[in-house]
């Protein structure tokens, strides 16, 4: 089922050769700019944002590498990245590798070669430099767009490295997310820090820097939707990020689809006075939290909302990607929980989304409507959501799980069961493909004798060594195939080819190439160091490449514990692959 956002693309006949080598660093006639005609319809060989293109898919036609030749994949080029904490997602453009490196720092490379064509540092104290988590840089015209640690948009010439422009965000938080940019105007998201009015996402002009809206994620008091923070003794405490990956975009209806966090404080007495009734156990509950929200590109208001998971007890996440499809909706009944009757055997431009506490989600672009979900991984007692009104879509909260008083425990699934590594969707299969790990959370209340307690354990029922693992889910039947499934958890992004590929890392360090239909292992190389979201592919010369990112994320650390499995640690490295002359 094709894609609505980019169908032109023709998949089958791809010439390679005929694309273009890398431009001439510091020549103006040698630069086409990347307008937005070129960010809504890239170049095949392009990967002009995270995930390729603004509908989220993460899929790219190339096919040199394909399921006859990706057993001769090889290491064509690696680097060395500064030290810290790797979170960043390249891009690519006429054959120039741009690297977001820990520290702020961004680099230009040949896609080729790995030789470098600039580097520019951004200048902020070391501890700025240690707390930067951006995951994604974004370019427009011929400016690549940072978020830095020290709260500043920074844009910077894509041909010298030279900065153009910085600008403050003020306000407080941390940029975590990083930044997109749509029609001139470029979109960063972050965590809060201690204040309702920390936790926004802003909207700065591409050209100038200058701030344009500001969306913040929970109302202020009086406005539309402060009144589903209930009992709550000091509104402007509360809280919601969008710490989590940025948000994609909708050219047709010119709306952006972002995803926010869970509400804080994290639990609900300590939201409402210690009552853990405090607020509805049905949507909507604290809102934005654990929403998806469509935002008026040039305004920054609220078109519609759909509420995930409402009045959050456990410091779950339904931020980072949401995927945008075109799908016919005709789940089978066996294998999905909840479904809306009155949509079967249409088409829809969906919305589809994997939260960190689980479950799958389908919802309508035009209206935010809910078409179907299911828990996800596996479906257990134990799962956040009791209930959803498949006439309604509003979601019901477990409320056997809640923690009614002081020093209440409950096993909860699902949690850090995906995160900020993306998703991929490919339209040769109309499926999603994504990680999971069958994590639960071992959660104890806060009393006056002990402080709260959070443990990972895995699903009771589950296998225990088979507790991670990748899945095909598609988006027309609902129906979820499990594979790669081990001990040893991922934190590395997925990627769909139009070589019948999907692509994915482990904290393990081994990096896979897998049949999009069967899930078949189709090469399997180990590298120095855990695999860190990252993965892409790109053309350069005639040739396509997949590259990656090793090194350790806020999550990897937690993982391998957990997992028991053995990983270098502060392995940072870029790795490219190709395949032989």
């Amino acid at each position: 089922m094709p894609s609505t956002l980019h169908t032109s693309t023709l998949i089958c006949c791809l010439n390679l050769a005929a694309l273009p080598a890398v431009f001439a660093a510091g020549s103006t006639d040698s630069f086409p700019p990347v307008t937005q005609k070129v960010l809504e319809n890239p170049a095949p060989g392009d990967w002009l944002m995270f995930s390729r293109t603004y509908d989220g898919q993460r899929f790219s036609p190339l096919e040199q590498i394909n399921r006859k030749t990706v057993k001769d994949l090889a290491v064509a080029w690696d680097q060395e990245l500064p030290a810290g904490q790797m979170y960043g997602i390249p891009l690519a453009y006429r054959g120039v590798l741009y690297v977001l490196a820990p520290g702020d720092v961004l680099l230009a490379l040949d896609g080729a070669t790995g030789k470098q064509i600039w580097r520019y540092e951004h200048e902020e104290t070391a501890a700025q430099k240690q707390g930067s988590r951006a995951k994604t840089i974004a370019m427009y015209e011929d400016l690549l767009f940072m978020a830095t640690g020290d709260n500043h948009i920074t844009a910077v010439d894509m041909q010298t490295g030279k900065l153009r422009w910085k600008t403050a965000v003020t306000g407080g938080g941390s940029q975590t997310a990083g930044v997109i940019a749509v029609k001139g105007i470029v979109l960063s998201g972050r965590a809060c820090l201690q204040t309702r009015d920390s936790c926004f996402t802003a909207a700065h002009d591409a050209k100038t820097g200058k701030e344009l809206w500001r969306f913040h994620h929970v109302p202020a008091m009086g406005e539309p939707g402060s009144e589903t923070w209930g009992e709550s003794p000091d509104h402007e405490k509360n809280m919601a990020s969008t710490w989590g990956l940025p948000g994609s975009y909708d050219p047709k209806r010119n709306l952006v689809l972002w995803g926010i966090a869970n509400p804080m404080p994290n639990t609900r007495m300590d939201r409402h006075g210690g009552n853990y009734a405090g607020t509805a156990f049905t949507a909507p509950a604290d809102l934005y939290s654990n929403s998806t929200v469509a935002l008026e590109l040039e305004t920054g208001k609220v078109k519609w909302y759909y509420q995930h998971l409402p009045g959050d007890d456990w410091d779950e996440d339904y931020t980072n990607d949401r995927t945008l499809v075109r799908t016919k909706i005709n789940p089978d009944p066996k294998k999905v929980k909840w479904i809306n009757e009155a949509a079967r055997g249409k088409e829809f431009d969906v919305s589809v989304m994997i939260g960190e506490g689980g479950g799958v989600f389908v919802i309508d672009r035009d209206s935010g409507g809910f078409l179907w979900a299911h828990p996800y991984p596996f479906e257990t007692e134990r799962f956040l959501i009791s209930d959803i009104d498949p006439k309604t879509g509003k979601t019901s909260i477990n409320r056997k799980l809640l923690l009614e008083k002081p020093g209440d425990q409950r096993l909860v699934c699902y949690w850090n069961t995906r995160s900020f590594w993306p998703t991929a969707y490919s339209p040769r299969t109309n499926s999603l493909y994504a990680t999971y790990i069958d994590n639960c959370l071992d959660m104890t209340a806060k009393s006056d004798q002990a402080r709260e307690r959070r443990v990972g354990a895995f699903r009771p029922e589950g296998d225990p060594q088979k507790t991670s693992g990748l899945a095909k889910i598609n988006l027309e039947t609902g129906d979820i195939m499990h594979f790669n499934q081990s001990r040893v958890p991922t934190a590395g992004s997925m990627l769909a080819t139009a070589g019948g590929i999907v692509f994915n890392g482990d904290v393990g360090s081994h990096f896979r190439a897998f049949n999009d239909e069967t899930g078949e292992v189709l090469w399997d190389t180990k590298v120095g160091g855990p695999i860190s979201v990252s993965t892409i592919t790109y053309a350069a010369g005639g040739k396509q490449y997949v590259a990656i990112q090793t090194g350790d994320t806020m999550a990897s650390g937690s993982l391998t514990r957990q997992s028991g499995t053995e990983a270098p640690r502060g392995f940072n490295h870029l790795y490219v692959f190709a395949l032989p002359k």
